[in-house]
Formats: C-alpha cells, structure tokens, sequence
C-alpha cells in the first residue's frame, strides 16, 4: 500500500518534503485503525510515528560532532517568529482553527527539539564533551 505524506496544509510555515512510502498491509491497518478510532487523518498517524521513532533515536549512538550539533539545536528564525506570534494572538484569545493546528504542531515541534537537545546535552557531558 502507498501514502503519500504531505503537510502542507497543515503546517504551511514548516518545510516539508513530500514521500511516496510503501508499507507492509499489516503496518497499513494497524495505522487505518488508529487514524479512526482517534478521529485523526492517515498521514497525521503516519506523521507521528516517524516523529516518536526520531525522538527516540539512540543519541548516545551518534558520532562526538552529531551530539555537539543537536546540543546547539534551535527552532528557524520563521519557525520562532511564527511560533511568537501565534502566543500573543492565543493570550488574546484569537485564533483561528487553522492558527490553533499551527500554534500545536509549532509547540509540538519546539518540545520535540528541547528534548533531543537535552539529551545531547546530557550525552555530551558524559563524553566530556561539554562542561
């Protein structure tokens, strides 16, 4: 089975790129399943299982400078410009529904970067990588 997983509409303030993704039929309705029984789009599923796999990539497998680089992981000037915005239009409570998909994949996505730097971080103290 194919799916082709594209953001875009989502998320149009994030780069993408758009994969063609064969999966096993088993891997397929397993994700049919869960996309129903959550009320969630295929590709969102799909989304977050890659996601938690790289979240949950072994860092202390990484080579010294892999470490060092993800210890200086920030969000994009857009990304951070876009995330600014869509908290002050929360705090005043006008978003849109679309703004409020942006604002949560944005939240997500920084969560997401300050765990895997937190963990670099930790890797590379025990290296003796960082002080």
């Amino acid at each position: 089975m194919r799916f082709i997983i594209d953001r875009d509409e989502l998320t149009p303030f994030l780069m993408t790129e758009q994969v063609t993704l064969a999966l096993p039929d088993a891997i397929a309705q397993q994700a049919k399943e869960i996309a129903s029984l959550t009320q969630r789009n295929l590709e969102d599923v799909l989304l977050q299982w890659v996601e938690d796999a790289i979240a949950n990539f072994p860092i202390e497998s990484l080579s010294n400078e892999r470490v060092l680089a993800l210890c200086d992981l920030q969000m994009d000037s857009q990304q951070q410009e876009q995330l600014s915005n869509l908290l002050a239009k929360n705090r005043e409570g006008e978003l849109s529904h679309s703004e409020q998909q942006q604002l949560e994949e944005l939240v997500r996505c920084y969560r997401q970067g300050a765990l895997q730097k937190a963990k670099a971080l930790k890797v590379a103290v025990e290296r003796g990588l960082r002080p």
